[in-house]
């Protein structure tokens, strides 16, 4: 039998195998989930080793006499590729979950251009679950998608000026049990200027006034007993308003707030010591009714 129909026979053969095998690696992808549950000669190497017998042997069968070892290379290489490619995993890979963070959603449940559940406050808690809606941006929520509490006095975080009051304490709509006095919110030596300090507490304070525009608050300034009662009295308006004055500048609305200044008229300590002074001079915060 001459050496060209030997090697067309040979590769015939070969190439029917490798089809079978390639159709069955084929079907075997759409029903594995990965490629390990596959056959043996259904790898892509076995079916790459066996795709380089077949090109080789077509290569060697059509090739003249003088360059049959080049012709049976060239063959052996591109059976080879061809080979793996055909038996090649095509198992798709797992699709991840486009809302995964929120478990599985009950049908019926209205979704974005996504498929994700509506969040309409964006707190991370959909909306079929969220208990408190319409949070503000930036709020942080427990698993209910309501405002953290960490007192559980009933006011929430963000506009609890008190935060830590003990279990129990009834509180008012400041979330403080009484008035509260901002400490560290101090002015220049006899004058009503704020310091940069008091400015930036001042910031927290406006920032949960803000967050509870139902409220309306009474600013009270208070001094030491040094000085005339007039003069005291005087500063300690011009102090209180200059609180308000400042909260008004950070977005707290000036008919929500009252300014009030008592002078020396309520010590909360002894004006015969230097500690004693400095706890009468104060700025109070309480709710105003």
């Amino acid at each position: 039998m001459k050496k060209s129909t030997t090697g067309l026979l040979i590769g015939s053969a070969l190439v029917v195998g490798l089809s079978g095998c390639a159709s069955s690696a084929s079907q075997s992808s759409g029903q594995a989930s990965a490629s390990s549950d596959r056959s043996w000669y259904q790898h892509p190497a076995v079916c790459g080793l066996a795709g380089g017998v077949i090109g080789g042997s077509i290569g060697y069968a059509t090739s003249s006499s003088s360059d049959e070892e080049s012709g049976a290379a060239t063959g052996a290489a591109a059976g080879a590729a061809i080979g793996g490619l055909l038996c090649a995993d095509r198992t798709p890979e797992p699709v991840a979950p486009q809302c995964p963070s929120y478990g599985e959603v009950p049908a019926g449940v209205a979704v974005d251009a996504e498929g994700c559940p509506l969040d309409s406050d964006g707190d991370g808690v959909p909306d079929y679950r969220d208990q408190c809606p319409g949070t503000p941006a930036g709020v942080e929520v427990n698993a209910n998608g309501c405002p953290l509490d960490s007192d559980n006095d009933g006011v929430p975080d963000y506009r609890d000026q008190c935060p830590n009051t003990p279990a129990g304490v009834e509180v008012n709509a400041l979330g403080c049990p009484d008035s509260v006095v901002l400490e560290d919110v101090n002015f220049e030596f006899d004058s009503a200027q704020l310091t940069s300090n008091a400015q930036s507490v001042l910031n927290g304070v406006a920032e949960r006034l803000v967050s509870n525009p139902d409220v309306r608050v009474s600013i009270e300034g208070h001094t030491d007993s040094r000085g005339s009662d007039e003069y005291n009295k005087n500063l300690s308006q011009e102090r209180a308003q200059s609180v308000a004055n400042y909260l008004a500048s950070r977005g707290v609305e000036a008919n929500r707030m009252r300014a009030v200044g008592y002078g020396e008229e309520r010590p909360v300590a002894s004006n015969e010591t230097e500690e004693g002074r400095f706890q009468n001079r104060r700025v109070e915060l309480d709710e105003w009714n």
